[in-house]
């Protein structure tokens, strides 16, 4: 037979459920330790009102630290109606001693349990705080009768079936007071440690599951947030790892950084703008948020330490008008001081505007400022959160980070969140020559054939814009001083045209006059070749002549009775001895 898993009660508590599986033990006994102020008796008031509101299990507060009306009014700061639910669903009991019991020292807890239990009984309760118990068990000096108490109530609860809290402080600095309530930690079914610490001077509260009989759990420690409607527990869940990968490719608003980019980055991507202050990581990011407002888009800016006046203003100096943006309701300023809460308490309030105002973009800027908010790690954390959390709902984010190094070579981000940005777009100075010119480059595009090229930053009253560098020899030049190497260049190519064209008309000359030297020996050549035939023709005549002369010569013989045949002695005809 398939054995039933543990049953769970849900806290209804943003996060905390996520971490546990499912709650707190049904029908065993919770032990809440943790420092004065970490948030112990706000979880397990919380946890009672979640129970009797959304699961229809009423309970029972008893306090032994505060008065019923002190708890009522404290509950009320987060909206809470605990004197509506007292009709039916919520108990309080003030189980605080009197003076005169604790003179006497000696005290147990067997004619409390007997009133509650009637009072379980009831109203049908499921769940029962025992808020303060540390400050009621201090008052017995026998550390055994303490024990004995502990015990009492253990047994009370699981005999009767109820859901149990107890919360108890315990911090690092009070040793006697840990070990003190250390069987209590062995003795429940469920340990949850609740700290808060300052750092940076900044205040952090966690929360970390110590342990949890029959019950699997994240065993790490968990960022957590009282807010105005209660706690939240910050979880690292990677819920971008299972949302769709956009192929749509959305402007940047600037043509020659979409060409860069092979067309612009993908919607839903993470897009990282880092440089040193002052390298146009602001105007650049606004631009792109602009083109995005000028496609009716829902647009977040989450400015730190700039108001959303002071933003406005500053990026008409380049042509980019955000009022209007923001009069046609598609661009919201969300502006922050950095160091006013926590990097978790930011990370809440945007989560709540995004799923208010469900933008497609969001800017934050700078990302880096979180590291005023906690130390590294908490900023580096909620860096992370933040770009998964919207990269789950298909948002484009662009964060704007300095650069923890000047050094080209060695370029990362001081929240270290360069690592699962889709895109790094990286702005750096250049100076040369008693000037300081931008420049930007594409350090990655995941899914892009990007360009590696160097390109310069120029700002003007027509908005951003991108132009080649000078590059040659190993030295890259930008602004006036790549003006002037142009020039250079530009007057180098003038006078080498001139020079073709003096050199060619030079040659055009020479071959002209070759040609009529040519011209002139080919006509002599013709008279001499004329000369030639004319001394073959009188050859040719003379030989004629000659031939003719002597024809006749031997005509005139054979005419005075001559014979050409020969003598009889030999001799030729016609002629004497």
């Amino acid at each position: 037979m398939p054995v039933a898993g543990l049953a769970k009660s849900a806290t209804c508590i943003d996060g905390f459920d996520e971490i546990t599986g499912g709650g707190i033990p049904r029908g065993r006994v919770t032990l809440l330790l943790g420092e004065p102020g970490a948030g112990k008796t706000v979880f397990a008031l919380e946890t009672l009102v979640n129970g009797a509101t959304k699961n229809r299990e009423p309970g029972i507060f008893v306090a032994f630290e505060e008065s019923s009306k002190q708890l009522i009014t404290n509950a009320a700061t987060f909206g809470w109606d605990l004197e509506a639910l007292q009709r039916e669903q919520l108990f309080f009991l003030d189980a605080r001693l009197s003076p005169a019991i604790m003179q006497a020292g000696d005290f147990d807890l067997a004619g409390m349990l007997v009133a509650i239990t009637a009072k379980a009984k009831a109203m049908n309760a499921k769940r029962v705080v025992f808020d303060g118990l540390d400050v009621l068990l201090s008052l017995l000096a026998d550390p055994t009768a303490e024990r004995r108490e502990m015990y009492r109530i253990y047994e009370w609860l699981q005999a009767e079936g109820l859901t149990g809290l107890i919360t108890a402080k315990a911090t690092e600095a009070d040793r006697p007071s840990t070990e003190r309530y250390a069987f209590m930690q062995f003795m429940v079914d469920c340990v949850v440690l609740f700290q808060h610490r300052l750092a940076d001077r900044v205040s952090i509260r966690t929360v970390r599951i110590l342990k949890y009989r029959g019950s699997a759990f994240a065993e790490n420690e968990f960022p957590l947030i009282i807010s105005r409607d209660g706690i939240h527990v910050s979880t690292f869940a990677a819920q971008s790892l299972h949302a769709p990968a956009s192929t749509e490719r959305i402007s940047t608003g600037i043509a020659r950084l979409d060409t860069m980019l092979g067309g612009g980055y993908y919607r839903g991507s993470s897009v990282l703008i880092s440089g040193a202050p002052g390298t146009a990581k602001t105007t650049l990011t606004a631009s792109c948020a602009a083109a995005a407002c000028e496609r009716g888009e829902m647009v977040i800016i989450t400015s730190f330490d700039e108001g959303g006046a002071q933003y406005v203003r500053n990026l008409r100096s380049i042509g980019v008008d955000l009022q209007k943006y923001v009069d046609a309701g598609t661009l919201i300023f969300n502006s922050l001081r950095t160091e006013a809460q926590g990097a978790e308490e930011h990370l809440l309030r945007l989560t709540k505007m995004i799923d208010e105002h469900k933008p497609t973009v969001l800017v934050i800027d700078p990302i880096s400022a979180l590291m005023k908010t906690g130390g590294q790690v908490a900023a580096s954390h909620a860096s992370i959160r933040i770009m998964d959390y919207s990269k789950a709902r298909g948002i484009t984010t662009l964060c704007t980070s300095l650069v923890s190094s000047d050094d080209a070579q060695t370029e990362s981000t001081a929240t270290q969140i360069s690592t699962i940005a889709d895109t790094w777009i990286h702005l750096a100075y250049l100076v040369k020559g008693g000037e300081r010119n931008r420049t930007l480059t594409v350090v990655k595009s995941r899914g892009t054939r990007h360009s590696s090229q160097v390109r310069e930053l120029v700002l003007s009253d027509q908005g951003v814009s991108l132009a080649d560098v000078y590059s040659a020899g190993g030295e890259v030049l930008v602004g006036t001083a790549r003006f002037e190497r142009e020039a250079e260049e530009e007057e180098r190519d003038r006078r080498a045209v001139v020079e073709s064209k003096r050199r060619r008309a030079q040659i055009e000359l020479a071959e002209a006059e070759v040609a009529a030297r040519i011209a002139a020996l080919q006509r002599e050549l013709e008279g001499h070749r004329l000369e030639l035939q004319d001394a073959g023709e009188e050859d040719d005549q003379r030989q004629r002549r000659r031939t003719a002369e002597t024809a006749e010569v031997m005509h005139r013989r054979r005419a005075d009775g001559g014979d050409d045949d020969d003598t009889d002695d030999g001799r030729t005809p016609g002629r004497d001895r």
